[in-house]
């Protein structure tokens, strides 16, 4: 079994959840980062229009006063005066089943073309495929906020870059790679069945002498059952040396986990010289039922230190996010379960089983969507969203144009698979510790924060990558960093985007459909006039829910399909009430009593002044009552 001959028969165990937890010890007021990644958008292809949609279709988009100015097709005349064969063209959301692009590692290259950026038809349009949609150079096309709805009111209302970068040039596992370690460098081919390395494999390129080398394509990982279809297939595996992001956190103390859809295997692993299968399915818009589980989309699975070859669950939930037979990694279920019951990990990846993930071809951006929303409402509708930052970020662009043409820091001399954009750039940056075909950065992403501590309707321009969101973990729990030519060193600040002396008191829901702003909570304890005391109810009785105007309102940025009410109730809160808007409501009052200065009660919610104003009342109370008793004994005693 080649899992066997690769990983032994244990792995390390550094962490449990008896030692030391140092999830909370943080450099800022964020205590937990969840990253969803998702899967080949290039920022142009979701945000080329930004923020003007054209409203034609789909779920009706209409930005706020003063959105700041976006490095856009529109914003730099590349939408209608364009050097590639064909200009960019709208793709509607009937048309978001599409083919998937080409972007490999050289033909993307061959797009930005030494920077000229006008050879994305000739090198990674795919205009025609089976069951999709395609035209004639589709690779220019983009999406506008009528039908990727959802990213762009989180935009609205939270903070986004125009300034994201793939880190290096390539598909989805250099990508993934680079997130987790920011090294697409140390790896060694292995067969699938028995474990042995394959120096002449080409899942692995410009190797040294033991046959260790760079990832540029998507081999699957060797430390996980579920690869080669199942153990199907007997393509080569790959294992990577060198350290990721979960063996600095786990150094550290700090709880975190890998939680992908389709994780849990369909037939678990029985022992010996079996594999578990992962054969759950998902039925995508356009009808097709699609395999949840991708491992080439799992970077942890790389890594003998971090993968759960045979998708064991943890011993239990409690064990989430700390080290134990699942070793951090889970299915995308056990995050949901670990949130609801209060215990989510300090650093959580989320990625979406692949109908989902956003991948041309087998999945879309409506898709996508739903997951998203999803995920983003009930994170914000936990307690633990007061010191949460969510990262919404791309592994790779799908070959999708951007009219940004990148500024390559690190350069590669490998013949066979660089053009002059990375040769060039070699002569004059250097190749970071000799290590071939780690080119890049090469295409802009997006990438937005979302959180209390996001600047709200903000766009930042410094640049920054996908390791960026590795150092800032690195940075936040100071683990310090991955070392060996890592890009964590390189990598820039999402600073730019965090606001941390005037944090957002409020949680903007979308719906899940259609990504329309569907109603915005106040989590800011509101001060009220003290009551008066009255008798209180018999514990038996039934809460009546409040229907009085609640004290104050708001709005908030974006827009989406429906209409507000003007006024709102709230149930077993004490005060809730909606602001007349288009599309979206406002309440006032933290709905689940575990805000700021709240306390709760069945059937309300009081905040700290009332509480005071009850106590004072009460006090009063018993001094009056037992003067009446005084009064009364001395009457009794002149009467005997």
């Amino acid at each position: 079994m080649a899992l066997a001959a690769i990983a032994g028969t244990a792995i390390a165990l550094p962490q449990s959840a008896s030692a030391a937890d140092n999830s909370q010890n943080t450099t800022t007021p964020i205590k937990h980062v969840v990253v969803l990644f998702d899967e080949n958008v290039s920022f142009d292809h979701y945000f080329g229009t930004y923020p003007k949609a054209t409203n034609a279709d789909g779920t009706p988009f209409t930005a706020a006063a003063g959105t700041p100015a976006v490095n856009t097709l529109a914003s730099s005349g590349t939408l209608t005066t364009n050097p590639n064969a064909y200009a960019p063209k709208r793709l509607t959301p009937q048309q978001a089943m599409t083919c998937d692009q080409n972007h490999g590692y050289l033909p993307e290259q061959k797009a930005v073309n030494g920077g000229a950026m006008d050879k994305f038809v000739e090198s990674t349009s795919v205009d025609t495929c089976t069951g999709l949609y395609g035209s004639p150079g589709l690779t220019m096309d983009y999406f506008d906020g009528n039908t990727v709805t959802g990213l762009w009111n989180y935009a609205q209302n939270y903070a986004m870059s125009d300034n994201a970068w793939d880190t290096t040039f390539g598909p989805s596992t250099p990508g993934a790679l680079n997130l987790v370690s920011g090294n697409t460098h140390g790896g060694t081919a292995v067969d699938s069945v028995t474990g042995t390395a394959v120096p002449t494999s080409t899942s692995v390129v410009a190797k040294d002498s033991a046959g260790q080398g760079t990832v540029i394509g998507d081999p699957d990982p060797a430390f996980d059952d579920c690869s080669d279809k199942d153990h199907t297939s007997t393509s080569n595996l790959v294992k990577m040396a060198g350290t990721n992001i979960g063996d600095l956190l786990n150094a550290k103390g700090v709880t975190w986990g890998w939680f992908q859809g389709g994780f849990a295997p369909t037939t678990p692993y029985a022992g010996g010289a079996t594999y578990a299968k992962c054969d759950a399915t998902t039925t995508n818009v356009g009808g097709s039922s699609v395999t949840d589980y991708s491992p080439h989309h799992n970077p942890f699975a790389y890594y003998q230190s971090t993968a759960n070859p045979h998708h064991l669950a943890p011993t239990s939930d409690s064990m989430i996010g700390y080290t134990d037979q699942a070793n951090h990694e889970y299915d995308l279920t056990k995050f949901d379960t670990a949130l609801a019951q209060g215990h989510m990990p300090a650093v959580s990846f989320l990625k979406a089983p692949e109908a989902r993930d956003g991948h041309a071809a087998y999945s879309d951006p409506i898709d996508e969507q739903k997951f998203l929303t999803t995920e983003i409402n009930q994170i914000e509708q936990s307690p633990e969203w007061s010191s949460t930052a969510i990262v919404v970020n791309y592994d790779d662009s799908d070959g999708w144009y951007d009219h940004v043409a990148p500024t390559i820091l690190n350069g590669s001399t490998d013949s066979s698979n660089d053009t002059t954009v990375c040769t060039t750039a070699a002569a004059k940056v250097g190749v970071a510790g000799g290590y071939l075909d780690r080119c890049g950065p090469s295409q802009r992403l997006p990438y937005l924060v979302i959180s209390p501590f996001a600047k709200q309707n903000a766009v930042d321009h410094t640049a920054i990558e996908q390791t960026s969101t590795t150092k800032f973990i690195e940075d936040n729990w100071s683990t310090g960093r991955i070392g060996d030519q890592s890009f964590d060193a390189r990598a820039g600040s999402i600073a730019g985007m965090l606001d941390f002396t005037h944090p957002q008191q409020r949680e903007v829901l979308l719906d899940t459909t259609t990504g329309a702003v569907s109603r915005i909570v106040s989590t800011a304890a509101t001060p009220t006039p003290t009551p008066t005391p009255t008798a209180s109810a018999p514990a038996s009785s039934t809460p009546t829910p409040s229907t009085a105007p609640g004290a104050g309102g708001g709005t908030g940025a974006g827009n989406g399909a429906g209409s507000g009410t003007g006024t709102g109730t709230g149930t077993n809160t004490g005060a809730g009430a909606a602001a007349g808007g288009a599309g979206h409501s406002v309440t006032v009052g933290d709905p689940r009593a575990s805000g700021p200065g709240r306390l709760a009660f069945t059937g309300s919610t009081l905040s700290g002044e009332q509480l005071t104003g009850v106590a004072a009342a009460a006090l009063v109370f018993l001094l009056a009552g037992l003067a009446l008793i005084i009064v009364r004994r001395r009457q009794l005693r002149q009467q005997r």
